[in-house]
């Protein structure tokens, strides 16, 4: 009798806060998707805008971070409900199937609802247009809830044609005809636009989507500091910066004009001419080469600084100037040759086969993708019948690698394949303006602006 009386006390006795079993873990678990708003493989470190806010959320409790991605939102709350997972992060708008597993979090943003159309064709205003259109919708999407909610408050009307979930996007449909309209997050049409440039926005619907974590049933300690800590972040202006720098409109690279390009080769490169020369002699690429990646990266501005965190010339983040011994990224020398040992080390990846200049092109699309999206992209190339080996080929795959359709099938998943695309269209530009006629003059004012070491 004592024995169960005694074991009886024990089963009552409290449980440790969670966050108190979480810093004594050292880790904050926290599960999400694949995809351009919420998490993905860089070029160089992880992005996404939850992948940011769950780190800085890490920082705060003094804790490592484990983010893992799923397959599916059903998968995503099979890791909450089971333990596995603390936190479920990845863009959501709480429904009844959250609730059933966990407690949905303050919101802490919305999200506009987009209806966007092909330009040259009607422009969409307002809701009664869409009654008689053909209309395109990701099937069980927050997007699908609330044309539901429309057709039973003020277009009682309302059709729409549902898209599989997982096998192609509704911007699609509106870009090859197949839809006349599509609703969209306006966070996922950042990204998408680029892919399809000819689709464009006609209106915002009145509802916008609430996002907000999930976090596992029972812990009301980490629910608190989870809203204390976006109750913060949207106070201090911080919580706006991270979402602008992670959103498909922010660039890590700036798209300047002839003029412009022309105005900085007299104001700027005779100041890195120098450098470039001496990181040439060090690796076997040609200068004028590594001067258009710099020009890409930061039009040569060694106080150059993205929202991503990279910096200096060739914009270097700091994981990798730290595996580069550089001390300093805003040290113009130390970031123009660490950069160039860099590309060497992503050409070096590149099959010797591949016969130049392919081999230069695909090695500067890794150099600013990632050489594992890269290989994704190669694969995609030789699936869809063409030459794995050719930049024309591959350059038609990579914006593949954005498209849900297409990224699942390959390792690494999705990546913004357009920007690897715009980088090495840019770069082949401002390599032959520097062929073309800047190279004696530039040098003549090098030689007198910085003189040899």
């Amino acid at each position: 009798m004592i024995l169960a009386v005694l074991g009886l006390l024990g089963s009552c006795s409290p449980q440790p806060p969670e966050v108190d079993r979480i810093q004594t873990r050292g880790v904050l678990r926290v599960v999400t998707t694949n995809s351009p708003t919420s998490y993905y493989a860089g070029a160089q470190s992880t992005e996404g805008l939850e992948f940011q806010l769950a780190s800085a959320f890490a920082r705060r409790l003094g804790v490592g971070l484990y983010m893992y991605p799923v397959a599916s939102v059903e998968a995503m709350q099979a890791e909450l409900s089971a333990g596995r997972a603390d936190i479920a992060a990845a863009q959501l708008t709480a429904d009844a199937a959250w609730r059933s597993v966990g407690e949905p979090a303050n919101v802490y943003a919305h999200v506009p609802q987009l209806v966007v159309y092909r330009n040259g064709e009607t422009r969409p205003r307002d809701t009664l247009q869409l009654e008689s259109a053909r209309l395109s919708v990701r099937a069980g999407s927050p997007q699908e809830q609330l044309l539901q909610r429309l057709r039973r408050t003020v277009a009682p009307s309302l059709q729409w044609t549902e898209t599989a979930p997982r096998a192609a996007d509704p911007v699609e449909d509106v870009a090859t005809g197949q839809a006349d309209y599509a609703v969209v997050d306006a966070r996922e049409f950042s990204f998408s636009h680029h892919l399809y440039p000819d689709v464009e926005m006609g209106f915002a619907l009145p509802d916008e989507r609430p996002v907000q974590w999930v976090v596992r049933r029972g812990r009301a300690d980490l629910y608190e500091q989870v809203n204390r800590f976006f109750a913060e972040l949207a106070d201090s202006g911080e919580l706006e910066r991270l979402t602008q720098a992670a959103s498909g409109d922010a660039r890590a690279f700036q798209y300047e004009e002839s003029r412009r390009f022309e105005e900085l080769t007299t104001e700027r490169l005779p100041q890195c001419r120098t450098w470039f020369d001496e990181a040439s002699s060090g690796t076997g690429v040609d200068w004028r080469l590594l001067a258009a990646i710099g020009y890409q990266e930061s039009q040569w501005d060694p106080g150059a600084h993205s929202p991503t965190g990279a910096t200096g010339v060739m914009m270097l983040t700091e994981s990798t100037a730290e595996s580069l011994g550089v001390k300093d990224r805003k040290d113009a020398r130390e970031s123009i040759l660490a950069g160039a040992r860099y590309f060497l080390e992503v050409r070096d990846k590149i099959p010797s086969r591949i016969a130049e200049p392919d081999r230069t092109w695909l090695a500067l699309a890794a150099y600013n993708v990632g050489f594992g999206h890269l290989e994704d992209a190669r694969v995609l190339t030789q699936m869809r019948g063409k030459n794995p080996d050719s930049w024309v080929d591959v350059r038609s795959s990579l914006p593949l690698l954005a498209q849900q359709l297409w990224y699942e099938r390959v390792k690494r998943g999705y990546a913004r394949g357009w920007e690897p695309v715009q980088f090495v269209d840019r770069i082949q530009r401002y390599l032959t303006l520097l062929e073309w006629g800047a190279t004696e003059t530039v040098a003549k004012r090098a030689t007198r602006v910085v003189p040899e070491a």
